[in-house]
């Protein structure tokens, strides 16, 4: 792992809502002006080692992620305004709040962006590239890129896709490799959406990748080839921020408890331009995929048929302007306790998609160049956390249950550092012999995999470490 220190630019394609509020609530954070409330890197303590160690730094203090101070951002667009005019159209935040970092949100204008109306029905684009090809048009991309890298005398680059939607594309023979994919590029295969587009102009060149939305993106094996190839680290899709948040809390509580699940009806409305683009029949239908797919890999109705293998899940996305992007999600939930007996549940989140999605951004761009520096590459299943639908080798399920994906995320971070892992077995607490604390052991040589090893010299200057005194910086 390179050292931590040097500037870190942050591309971002969409430039609305989600980035106007993620890039304000940084700057803003930067002037301590605001608290990055939500955000994991900031504000959460890691256990390390037992209990009785008291040990717990803030995860900030403990790996060595960049510095708000060290990100300098830039995006795409389809529309040509500034970051601080997205912010006051958007709405998310008040005049009071954007005022302070004003200067900093207009200096940071979109690049025209790489639009197809046939996978944004209802959005018109103003602010869109010309090209021939879907080949020029990612050449455009990794142009833009190496400008933008050059500008911002960036020392390593982050893309984190926060636009919208997409309608899915069909399964096609160019998803299957990265020969395929440069021929379906040189074609103008139809089944290559902008995302994907961008995914690969990353990946291309080295840069780590994270999906905010339900898109497929790199999730094809042909991105998942290319980030092997080129030392990518890629995760994704679709921030976890309303609903689905809370359906990866109860859900875990059902199963852990054996209650049966009867059905769950889940509605939305939003009002911003995800709401638009999502009152479209396509993106809707890629949406709904995302967010009806956790309860079945939580619950394992193959395992509980009993408790779980007839329940009818209803999922809706109403879009509603006079809302803007303060959604609200109801949920009505039927389940079933001792005896059959029928009980209900119901949730009225009012929630802020931007404000929920903003610390996501943060945790996500850190993590991913985190996951850069230390050597790892492809799918990062560690930050499933993050997302509605995580990414994971296709012979697997992914992973939903919020409380596994938090122990996993820490359990990385503590193997990236010399840490043991914690599974919360209690039993030698109450040994009256292996309760006792030792005297930490001598630092042995490194047996972690190269990649991890890494880490130990970043704050060793060799490749030792001791898992009961952890690499200090």
């Amino acid at each position: 792992m390179t050292r931590k220190h040097g500037r870190l630019g942050v591309l971002l394609p969409g430039m609305g809502a989600v980035t106007s509020t993620f890039i304000a609530g940084v700057e803003l954070c930067k002037k301590r002006l605001g608290r990055p409330i939500g955000s994991l890197t900031q504000m959460q303590t890691i256990r390390l080692g037992k209990r009785y160690e008291s040990r717990a730094p803030l995860i900030k203090d403990f790996v060595p992620i960049a510095a708000l101070d060290d990100l300098h951002f830039g995006g795409w667009d389809l529309f040509p305004d500034s970051i601080c005019e997205a912010a006051r159209k958007c709405g998310v935040l008040s005049a009071e709040q954007i005022e302070p970092v004003a200067r900093e949100l207009a200096a940071i204008r979109p690049m025209t962006a790489v639009f197809d109306p046939s996978y944004l029905r209802n959005l018109k684009a103003s602010h869109a590239k010309k090209y021939r090809s879907k080949w020029e048009a990612a050449k455009l991309v990794m142009s833009d890129i190496a400008e933008f890298k050059k500008k911002a005398k960036a020392d390593r680059l982050v893309m984190l896709w926060c636009g919208s939607t997409e309608i899915l594309p069909k399964p096609s023979p160019a998803h299957r490799s990265v020969t395929a994919f440069e021929k379906g590029l040189k074609d103008n295969d139809p089944q290559i959406p902008p995302s994907m587009i961008y995914a690969y102009a990353a990946i291309r060149m080295g840069i780590p990748y994270g999906n905010g939305a339900p898109n497929l993106s790199a999730d094809v094996p042909a991105m998942v080839e290319l980030a092997e190839r080129t030392g990518s680290p890629i995760a994704g899709k679709d921030f976890k921020t309303g609903q689905t948040l809370m359906k990866t809390t109860i859900a875990p509580m059902l199963k852990a408890r054996m209650l049966a699940l009867r059905g769950w009806y889940s509605t939305n409305i939003l009002g911003n331009r995800d709401g638009e683009v999502l009152d479209d029949p396509g993106s809707f239908k890629t949406k709904e995929i995302s967010k009806t797919s956790v309860l079945d890999t939580i619950l394992e109705p193959e395992t509980y048929p009993a408790l779980y293998g007839k329940y009818h899940h209803k999922v809706r996305i109403d879009y509603y302007p006079p809302r803007g992007d303060a959604k609200e999600g109801w949920d009505s939930i039927d389940i079933a306790g001792w005896l059959d007996m029928p009980m209900q549940i119901k949730i009225n989140f009012l929630c802020r998609d931007s404000i929920l999605a903003a610390p996501i951004c943060l945790d996500l761009v850190l993590f991913l160049d985190l996951a850069k520096r230390a050597g790892l590459k492809g799918i990062q299943e560690w930050l499933s956390f993050y997302f509605k639908s995580p990414q994971c080798r296709p012979d697997l399920k992914p992973e939903n249950d919020i409380f596994i994906q938090h122990l996993k995320l820490k359990n990385t971070l503590r193997l990236l550092l010399g840490e043991e892992v914690i599974d919360h077995s209690g039993l030698d607490y109450y040994d009256p012999v292996r309760g006792t604390p030792k005297s930490a052991p001598a630092p042995r040589s490194c047996s972690r995999p190269a990649s991890l090893a890494r880490a130990c010299r970043l704050h060793h200057g060799k490749a030792a470490c001791s898992t009961r005194n952890p690499c200090r910086r």
